[in-house]
């Protein structure tokens, strides 16, 4: 994959996320995704913890300042 392609799903997963939209991770996120740091794996875990960050921090915003690839 190109650079600028990588950094156009990098783009678009923050956009996302500051949108609270999880139906776009399906279409960037693979469907076995594995999580190391939660020790989870699939969309549907994944959905869950970024659905649990948004209620416990409303008002969380992403910018992104730089992107390097």
């Amino acid at each position: 994959m190109a650079l600028e392609q990588n950094k156009t799903i990098i783009r678009r997963f923050i956009d996302a996320y500051n949108a609270r939209d999880l139906d776009v991770f399906d279409d960037i996120v693979a469907p076995d995704y594995i999580d190391h740091t939660h020790q989870q794996q699939g969309r549907e875990p994944f959905r869950q913890l970024f659905t649990l960050a948004f209620g416990g921090f409303p008002d969380w915003h992403e910018e992104i300042e730089d992107i390097i690839a």
